[in-house]
């Protein structure tokens, strides 16, 4: 019986990728220094897969940026603006795509399908030129190879590609996308002639979308495509691979009855209806069926006793020859591996499996299925699943109720948006088109060096507690200097904006090493929700209370709304998610009326993550939507008019939600808008009418580039030729954490200088 992997983390046990691309981009090492460390991690994991027992290893999921950067080099579709002049692309052209430069601001980035993890935005035309500019696939599977470790090079499938790029600037939106097929059909025949030529025996398409709802002639696109690259598959095997959710009937039948396709990959574990159209449908004879039974988006142990049954079902309308036990998706959404937990209590951490343990869980019912079942893994597996279900620390009865309780309301604040923004206004007395910043300043060198050493207890507590407020007081002068109407105390004290929270929270577990990729080198350490939700005790007000006091201009609190705790977590998987989110609801709206009475006049409760948490399906939109938008509104129902509440919103397409954004009912939205080339500005052009204050950013925080004043007042015309003046605020797209102080105050400058400047303009004008 086989074993596969779809995909595994590229960051490393201990973030070994992130600190060689941020020395690289800091040009502290060499290209040399970033290839060596990268290769190194390569030939780690796949000795450690096959050590293990894996059959079919991937190979080509490592990446420098992100997999679709790395076919948009494959295919050399470089826009114009980055000057790149045909060859193999180097890392100047790759970096300056997914990062800018000096000169040009970097492609669109955004959410890949609904996970946390990002990816850079193909722009494509009637124009674009594709040529064969990367090898990479090849190159990888060649090291592989010399390392002694035969394996299955993955490409994310031109479908897909074609269905998650976007038309490029200047080009009509209604352009078909899907009409570039063939010219970048030859490029994969030639990647598949080579990789062939190098020994492969088996090549991985990634086609995602197939999970997606895909009209007629999204769904020929697929047929024409592997039927036309059939003649290039001779000789080899092809999985297709899908992930994420069920691939609904017609797709399935779509891609089954590809000929030249020897195996079709499904998630068994978000897919829970795959099985049975699989037992309704039928399944061709003689083709591989890779059952994703071990969780890929997760870090629960498997409950192995209950994926065997599903494959022994699976095998019997399939074969036992032509059944692959697999992940349901890469492993580029999990830790790496749980040994490197050493502070994890052994209760909680016996029901956890990372990247590692999963490995070693697929290959574990592989055996199993071949009749070479290892009965001690299976009975500690069985006493885990037993011990989580009994466990007196993940039931609370008073939060089980209050979470019920609240199903009877739609917890709607008393008056409208208008008349809450004209009490807030005669107490805040701002400017219009006010300034701000969405809550994060620059985290330097010292500033993670005293966190670390408060935690482990090598200062103590009055040192970290005055070196915050330094900190602090550090950042407000630079935002009074610089004349930022509506200030923020840039977070120095906290890591991450979930796991700050979640520490302070009931319910979660925190790792050591359980980091996480997002984009580029940022990585996240997710939070475990294993439990019932609760706040035992004020998570901010002290912080806060202790910033507003430096300044007499408005000082913003800052939370993390309940859905982007939950979606940026790794949530229990023993009840619905609706009710895990409804419980950390309230733990927020208790922070949010102890701020108040602190008083903080405003507060942000930031959902960065309220669209990435969308179903795929159309189907299932609704309902996420709305309890999603209640657990928002529940936070902070209970506030004075005067109260003024912001949320953020990030790196996602929102035109789609608008109108349950619209249902939010925040006082004042910022949300991500240049690097996307203004395309939410777009949905108030067709007739959409929003009554909040709403601050689309004016500049991409996610690139080291530098806008200036005339660039950023040009954004905010095009914003007034939409949006009220009273109601338009001026703000980056995102915090600024990730950003050097170098970047910050120049940008910050030319921010503020552009908005006087249209103060100016306006006044004259009337």
């Amino acid at each position: 019986m086989a074993s596969h992997i779809v995909g595994y983390p590229r960051m490393g046990p201990k973030r070994e990728l992130k600190f060689a691309l941020e020395s690289f981009w800091d040009g502290k090492s060499t290209a040399e220094d970033l290839q060596k460390v990268s290769a190194d991690l390569r030939s780690s994991i796949w000795k450690q897969m096959a050590d293990a027992g894996i059959k079919y290893i991937p190979s080509n999921t490592f990446s420098y940026y992100d997999q679709v950067l790395d076919t948009t080099a494959l295919l050399g579709a470089v826009p114009e603006r980055y000057n790149w002049n045909g060859g193999e692309i180097g890392f100047d052209t790759y970096f300056s795509m997914a990062r800018g430069n000096a000169s040009v601001p970097a492609m669109e980035m955004t959410k890949w399908f609904d996970t946390n993890y990002h990816f850079i935005v193909p722009e494509l035309g009637p124009n674009t030129k594709f040529s064969y500019a990367s090898h990479k696939a090849v190159s990888e599977y060649k090291e592989a190879k010399a390392v002694g470790v035969d394996t299955v090079p993955v490409l994310v499938g031109p479908v897909t590609y074609l269905l998650l790029s976007k038309p490029a600037k200047g080009v009509e939106k209604t352009f078909s996308l899907l009409s570039l097929l063939d010219n970048i059909l030859p490029i994969y025949k030639e990647v598949v002639a080579e990789l062939k030529a190098a020994g492969a025996s088996w090549i991985q398409f990634d086609e995602p979308t197939l999970v997606k709802d895909l009209d007629s002639h999204q769904l020929e696109a697929f047929t024409k495509a592997y039927t036309e690259l059939e003649s290039s598959f001779s000789g080899l095997k092809v999985v297709i691979e899908t992930y994420f959710a069920d691939v609904p009937v017609k797709a399935y039948k779509t891609i089954t009855s590809l000929n030249a396709i020897t195996g079709f990959g499904f998630d068994l574990v978000r897919g829970t209806k795959t099985l049975d159209v699989i037992k309704s449908e039928g399944f061709p004879s003689g083709k591989y069926l890779f059952a994703g039974v071990v969780d890929g988006r997760n870090i629960w142990a498997n409950d192995l006793a209950a994926s065997l049954s599903t494959l022994e079902a699976l095998e019997g309308i399939v074969g036992k020859d032509k059944l692959v036990v697999s992940t349901s998706s890469s492993l580029l959404h999990t830790a790496v591996d749980l040994v490197n937990e050493t502070k994890l209590d052994d209760e909680i951490k016996s029901w956890l499996a990372f990247a590692a343990q999963k490995v070693l869980e697929v290959n574990a019912l592989a055996k199993a299925l071949a009749g070479q079942k290892d009965e001690a893994f299976f009975s500690a597996n069985a006493a885990a699943q037993a011990s989580r279900k009994s466990s007196p620390r993940v039931t609370n009865p008073e939060v089980q109720k209050a979470a019920a309780a609240l199903k009877g309301s739609d917890h709607r604040r008393a008056t409208n948006v208008s008349a809450r923004l004209d009490a807030q206004q005669k107490k805040l007395n701002l400017p219009i088109l006010p300034t701000t910043t969405i809550g994060s300043f620059p985290q330097t060198i010292e500033l993670r060096r005293v966190r670390r050493e408060y935690k482990a207890n090598k200062i103590s507590e009055e040192a970290y507690v005055n070196a915050i407020k330094e900190e602090i007081n550090k950042v407000v002068k630079i935002q009074e200097e610089f004349d930022i109407d509506v200030l923020v105390h840039g977070e120095p004290e906290r890591n991450d904006m979930v796991e700050y929270f979640g520490e302070q929270l009931s319910g979660f577990a925190f790792t050591v090493n359980g980091w996480v990729q997002s984009y580029g080198s940022r990585c996240v350490k997710p939070p475990i929700i294993y439990g019932d939700v609760s706040r035992p005790k004020a998570m901010t007000v002290f912080w806060s209370s202790v910033a507003q006091s430096m300044t007499s201009r408005p000082m913003k609190g800052m939370l993390t709304g309940p859905v982007t705790i939950l979606n940026w977590s790794f949530v229990r998987n023993d009840q619905p998610r609706f009710e895990t989110c409804y419980q950390i609801a309230l733990s927020i709206k208790q922070e949010v009326e102890d701020l108040e009475a602190a008083g903080i006049n405003v507060i942000q409760i930031d959902e960065a993550a309220l669209r990435e948490g969308l179903p795929l399906r159309k189907s299932e939109e609704a309902f996420y939507l709305d309890w999603a938008v209640h657990s928002f509104r529940i936070t902070n129902c209970g506030v004075k008019d005067t109260t003024q509440i912001h949320t953020h919103m990030c790196y996602s397409n929102f035109n789609d939600i608008i109108h349950s954004i619209i249902d939010m009912d925040a006082d004042v939205i910022t949300i991500e808008n240049s690097r996307s080339d203004e395309k939410l500005l777009s949905v108030f052009r067709e007739g959409v009418k929003y009554g909040a204050g709403i601050g689309p950013g004016v500049y991409d925080i996610h690139s080291p580039r530098i806008p200036s004043t005339e660039e950023i007042a040009d954004r905010i015309k095009k914003m007034l030729a939409v949006l009220e003046t009273n109601i338009l605020w001026v703000n980056p797209d995102c915090g600024l954490k990730t950003r050097k102080y170098a970047e910050v105050k120049p940008a910050l400058t030319s921010m503020v200088a552009a908005a006087k400047q249209l103060r100016t303009e306006l006044a004259s004008a009337k």
